[in-house]
């Protein structure tokens, strides 16, 4: 029986193909003869109850250029799909979390949403490791400038950032003599309205933001390490870092082993975190990257093993 897979992301013209993880998620559903049904947000709707999308059929070729081509398009109910990777990138503000009522209404009626609708909403990337403080360095989240001085006074050097941020947005190392601290606070929580989370500056980010995918509760044995430019404490690619690869340490797949049965619970079945040194720092849930480096890096095919347990998943429930 052919399973019929949804997908929703960005413009799938936007995308760098090469180097995007949605799209090698979608290779191999068409290299399995799977149904591919592509949707942006505002394709979805909820009619009397029951959650539609017009969707479109694709085929997609491994190229730079001309990488997709539209098929036909039809208004189908959601829970008509086996299965829907909601891939769209954040910002996740309101209208990110409609869209995961929408795909709560469909997950309920017997879709596998990957990741769960839910723990999409109750996951925030950055607080969502106060849940395992075992695994990470000293933090804190507060709005309030007090405390946040206070935590800067006792570790002397400590990173803040948004809790809605990605790829190294508006991230900033602030050192116990800095004269732009005050400054850095008040836009950081927009004069107390908004919380931030605050971490000590962990040195080890000199040697890289690991990025480390789990699936289904199972980590791959490589990671991304995202190395900072001269002058940058973020490693994020998107912030001029550079990627090497890197076997995972003991301590890498301790933190992995303290977060599978949690992860797996919640079904979140394709999660990115991110360790520097030895502390977690991030839990990505929403739309994790890195396999298409890591896939040519050690000859993986990481979306294949996603693919085995969106299988092993709809093989349990249709029994």
């Amino acid at each position: 029986m052919t399973i019929r897979i949804g997908v929703i992301m960005d413009p799938i013209g936007d995308i760098k193909p090469y180097k995007d993880s949605t799209f090698a998620m979608l290779l191999e559903a068409q290299h399995r003869n799977w149904e591919i049904h592509y949707m942006e947000f505002s394709d979805l709707s909820v009619r009397d109850g029951r959650a539609f999308a017009n969707t479109t059929r694709l085929t997609l070729f491994d190229k730079k250029q001309n990488w997709f081509e539209k098929g036909d398009a039809s208004l189908l109910a959601l829970d008509e799909l086996d299965t829907i990777l909601m891939r769209k990138d954040p910002p996740f503000d309101m209208e990110y979390i409609y869209v995961t009522y929408i795909l709560q209404l469909a997950h309920e009626a017997g879709c596998l949403v990957v990741n769960d609708p839910t723990s999409l909403r109750d996951a925030n990337e950055k607080l969502y490791t106060s849940w395992f403080p075992q695994c990470c360095a000293p933090g804190l989240v507060s709005r309030n400038a007090a405390d946040i001085l206070m935590f800067l006074q006792q570790h002397k050097d400590i990173i803040l950032k948004p809790l809605d941020g990605m790829g190294g947005a508006s991230i900033f190392r602030v050192h116990e003599s800095d004269m732009n601290t005050n400054v850095i606070i008040e836009t950081l929580t927009h004069n107390g309205n908004t919380f931030c989370m605050a971490q000590q500056f962990i040195p080890e980010i000199s040697q890289g933001d690991k990025r480390i995918l789990i699936i289904d509760g199972e980590p791959v044995p490589f990671a991304l390490a995202r190395i900072p430019a001269e002058g940058e404490n973020r490693g994020n690619l998107a912030a001029g870092g550079r990627a090497e690869g890197i076997a995972l340490t003991e301590r890498d797949r301790w933190i992995c082993d303290q977060l599978s049965d949690e992860l797996k619970n919640k079904g979140l079945l394709f999660v990115g975190i991110d360790v520097i040194g030895d502390y977690l720092t991030e839990i990505n849930v929403t739309s994790p990257t890195c396999i298409r480096e890591l896939d040519n890096l050690y000859n993986l095919n990481i979306a294949g093993l996603l693919m085995n347990s969106i299988e092993k998943r709809l093989s349990k429930t249709r029994k």
